[in-house]
Parts: structure tokens; sequence; C-alpha cells
């Protein structure tokens, strides 16, 4: 995989990395497994690594840590390192979605990758990626993470608009749950976010609408 060269990655178990590439709509339309369960593990990963980066290189306490944490792993951080390393045409989406790759599948992609590279070559492998990857943009203070919650809410507090947000759906098990939510603006839907917690997708779907606010 040409994206993974720069790593010199040999995998053992290519089958792996193909799996962590493949997104449902396309192993529903051609069989086999898709990405869902190795993000899951990926996402543990870059957590723990990210975790103990901050732990070992800052002094600062447990809720500072888990704020820029989460701005580093955040679905736009994790979009970025994906185009950063050239992964994303290599994702494989069914036939609806070839066009529309959304941000959302490109993140979790990026976690996937993460949890076949633990698997096949170790934590220090993955760990190496992380670092050459994500730490750059930690020592640059790169912000990704804004709070366009509030962004959003100052709009609509001077336009005097109101301002709503409403969960859609949850799926996933118990300890990975996906959230879909929506925000109204004068019961107009104008973003639509997803997230691993209600807060995350209210984030993701007040980015969305503050994009299209901001045109």
């Amino acid at each position: 995989m040409t994206f993974l060269d720069k790593y010199n990655i040999n995998f053992k178990n290519e089958d792996l990395l193909n799996i962590a590439l493949t997104h449902s709509s396309y192993s529903n339309e051609h069989g086999g497994q898709n990405y869902e369960r190795l993000e899951f593990l990926g996402d543990a990963v870059l957590q723990i690594v990210m975790s103990e980066y901050f732990y070992t290189n800052t002094d600062w306490p447990e809720g500072q840590m888990s704020k820029v944490r989460a701005s580093y792993v955040c679905e736009q951080a994790l979009r970025i390192y994906s185009q950063d390393i050239g992964l994303i045409p290599y994702i494989k989406v069914g036939h609806g979605q070839e066009k529309d790759i959304s941000d959302n599948i490109i993140a979790d992609i990026f976690e996937s990758m993460l949890g076949a590279v633990y698997l096949d070559q170790g934590l220090l492998k993955a760990k190496e990626i992380i670092y050459d990857i994500v730490i750059p943009y930690v020592k640059n203070n790169h912000v990704f993470l804004d709070d366009y919650k509030s962004l959003l809410q100052e709009y609509t507090q001077t336009t005097k608009n109101t301002l709503d947000y409403e969960t859609i759906k949850e799926t996933g098990p118990a300890h990975n749950r996906r959230f879909e939510v929506i925000v109204k603006i004068d019961n107009i839907i104008y973003g639509k976010g997803v997230g691993k917690s209600k807060k995350e997708a209210e984030q993701n779907a007040a980015y969305d609408a503050y994009l299209k606010i901001a045109k």
C-alpha cells in the first residue's frame, strides 16, 4: 500500500489492512468484513498513545489533558491526517457513496488503519505512525476543534433565531455507541453530525451548520 510505504510496513496479514479500508457499504455489496471492529481497536490505540504523550510532556491537570487530546483525535483532525498520508483514495465504499465519502468514514478508517497496524506490527509501530503524523500538529499548536456550538449560539442570539439539537439515531453496542444529531435554526435543519458521544455529534452538527452560514 503506497500510503504506508514511508513507514516500511510490510503486513504479515494483508487481509487486516484490506478490512481496515473497507466500509460496510462495500462489504454489503461484495461480501467480507468491514472496518468497524478494527476502528474500535484503533481508537483505543490512538487514545492511549496521545494520553501517554500529554502525561509525559506536560504537567497539565486531567481536565486540560482530556480537552486538548480531544482536539487532536476529533473527526476534523483525523480527516486531515488521512489526507496528509494519502489514505483517502484507498478507501473502499459501495457504488452509492463513491463520489461522497464523508469525513466520518474517513476519520473512522484512519483509526481502523491504526488498529490493523497494531495487530500486525505491534504498538511501537502504531506509536511511530502517530508520532510522525499527529504530534507535529500538537507541537505547532494547531487548532482543529473550535467550540462551534458556542459560535452557533452567538450567531442565533445576534439574529434572534431559535436553536435546537435533536438526536435522530443511536447505533452500536454500549461500549461503542454512535450518535447522529441534527441542528435546527428556526425549525429548519442546517446541519448534521455524527459522533461517539452526543456532545461530539452536536459539535459536528454545529460545525456543519456554521460552515453553511459562513458561506
